[in-house]
């Protein structure tokens, strides 16, 4: 058997190998993923403990950044911005998906482009629901404000974006309008797979609606409820565009949460090492829930 012959048969023995074979479909993935999230996660890794700035190559300085950034009023108001942005809006959006995932559940007409419609705030491009938000918010031009002065419910334009905590709330409620589509449609799903014939008992024992929510829907889509919570505390823990396109932080700094103080640090004020600090800070709370969501699936599995 000549070499060609021989080196054909092992190629064609380690094809049938599902070990390998795996790793060859999945390596252009792999590679895609080394070069564009890898490498960039591990450069602002290392870019955090240097002193880089624009049009300087940075020099090791191990903790300095850190340390100064515990020192830093502006870190810890934008810490207090970003733990106060997840929350809340985690949360409302929580509430608000599972009871628009248990009314879209039920037989009515026009049911499919009801949920079709539910989807838009998800699948519009973040940019331009922020510019919607924007206008909606304007001080000036708030189709908010009109609306409630022409219904003599208000006497003046309602600054929304001025004062520290009408903008939280107003970035906060942007954030849920957008979210909610995830949880709704995603519970949704979960509650399909709940069989008809466990209320149907429940009723013949006399249980009401809150008892057959409270002990047969809850128990059965808590742990998709729990992976849907944790994808959007990650998203929303590590937000960016809406709050950058209706506010950039303002007023005065006190909307920054952890993603826009990065960037304004990195890129409008050219110091990567202490952008990219402010970024890695983000990484253990990013971590757990990643965690938690690979703990909630390998049960589902």
């Amino acid at each position: 058997m000549g070499t060609w012959s021989r080196f054909r048969q092992r190629f064609s023995d380690a094809l049938e190998n599902p070990t390998l074979l795996g790793f060859l479909f999945v390596a252009p993935a792999e590679f895609i993923l080394l070069v564009f999230l890898a490498y960039p996660l591990l450069l602002g890794i290392w870019l955090g403990f240097t002193d880089t700035v624009v049009g300087r190559e940075g020099n090791y300085i191990a903790l300095d950044n850190y340390i100064s950034l515990v020192h830093d009023p502006t870190y810890w108001l934008t810490a207090y911005n970003t733990f106060l942005y997840t929350i809340l809006a985690v949360f409302l959006k929580l509430v608000l998906g599972v009871g628009l995932a248990i009314v879209l559940n039920r037989d009515f007409k026009a049911k499919g482009l009801i949920r079709a419609t539910v989807l838009l705030p998800w699948i519009i491009p973040t940019a331009l629901s922020a510019i919607c938000f924007w206008w909606l918010y304007d001080s000036t031009f708030s189709g908010i404000s009109w609306t409630l002065m022409k219904l003599g419910l208000i006497s003046d334009r309602i600054d929304f974006l001025g004062e520290p905590y009408n903008a939280r709330f107003s970035l906060i409620a942007a954030n849920v309008w957008r979210g909610i589509p995830f949880f709704t449609i995603g519970l949704l799903a979960g509650l399909q797979t709940i069989s008809p014939t466990l209320y149907e008992a429940a009723e013949i024992d006399g249980a009401g609606s809150w008892h057959k929510f409270r002990k047969i829907t809850l128990p059965l889509i808590m742990p998709l409820l729990m992976v849907v919570t944790a994808f959007s505390t990650i998203w929303t823990f590590a937000d960016f565009q809406l709050v950058w396109v209706i506010t950039k932080g303002g007023p005065a700094g006190t909307t920054h949460i952890f993603g826009t103080l990065s960037f304004q640090r990195a890129m409008a004020g050219g110091h990567f090492g202490e952008g990219a600090a402010i970024s890695n800070t983000m990484l253990p709370i990013l971590v757990v829930c990643v965690l938690f969501s690979y703990k909630y699936l390998k049960r589902e599995d």
